[in-house]
């Protein structure tokens, strides 16, 4: 009797430690900002990445390499993005005359980028993209191995994380404050204009028009332009001759070319 008392004394801090991390467990997720009140987050989405609110209904984070991979791409697509969606409301400022799907011509460049050679300028697109994602691969692969310029010897950045290199790239040392409050906002905001910029394509499809354009024509008439009105409309041509060679065009909204 006496040595089933001193186990049964024995276990209970063991069941009291475990009942205590689950309540320390329910509290953490209980604080975490989810995307939907009451919502369950997957077991593999911790929240330790930035902006991670618990979203992927179709598990394709569950393989942790493949979620390190995701979460490049998105910082990619996202960066990209917000260049983009800046680049498209900046030139309708300054040029409103030229059509954004139409800015990249030549004859709508300014000079001396007139007389460009289109393919030429293609084919260095594509080398230079090209050597920088084998070097993005490579610190994917394994990461800090490409943080020394390969030309110049001698110069790196720090790389703090995967995806945020510092040194010149961080010229009001950003990230040694509050990094993860900075990454959190860098992606929502990315986030953010991947959807501005899927929706500007759109629109420029379905009513030929830049996006400051489209609104101030929705503004002016809003029951006679807006997204039911155009539906069954495309704008985009068939194809498109630049320089001597004919491009075929895809309307990604739906509608007739």
């Amino acid at each position: 009797m006496a040595a089933l008392m001193q186990k049964s004394a024995l276990s209970r801090p063991a069941c009291s430690t475990r009942s205590s991390r689950r309540a320390v467990v329910v509290r953490a997720a209980a604080d975490r900002k989810l995307w939907a009140p009451g919502v369950v987050a997957p077991d593999y989405l911790k929240g330790e990445l930035a902006g991670d609110y618990g979203w992927d209904p179709l598990g394709l984070g569950a393989d942790p390499v493949a979620l390190k991979w995701y979460r490049q791409s998105e910082l990619q697509h996202a960066r990209w993005a917000m260049l983009g969606v800046a680049g498209v409301l900046v030139q309708e400022i300054v040029k409103p005359d030229v059509y954004f799907y139409e800015a990249g011509l030549p004859q709508n460049l300014p000079e001396p980028f007139t007389n460009i050679n289109m393919g030429g300028l293609l084919a260095w697109e594509f080398i230079l993209m090209h050597w920088v994602e084998v070097r993005r691969w490579q610190d994917y692969k394994n990461f800090g191995s490409v943080n020394e310029d390969p030309i110049f010897k001698g110069n790196k950045v720090p790389n703090p994380e995967m995806g945020y290199p510092g040194g010149i790239f961080d010229p009001f040392g950003f990230s040694k404050g509050d990094f993860k409050s900075l990454q959190t906002k860098e992606i929502k905001n990315g986030r953010l204009a991947m959807i501005a910029y899927m929706g500007f394509i759109l629109q420029a499809q379905a009513t030929g028009k830049g996006p400051l354009a489209a609104l101030s024509a929705h503004l002016s008439n809003p029951f006679g332009n807006n997204i039911l009105k155009n539906i069954g409309t495309c704008t985009v041509p068939h194809s498109v001759d630049v320089q001597g060679l004919t491009i075929p065009l895809t309307c990604l909204w739906p509608g007739n070319q």
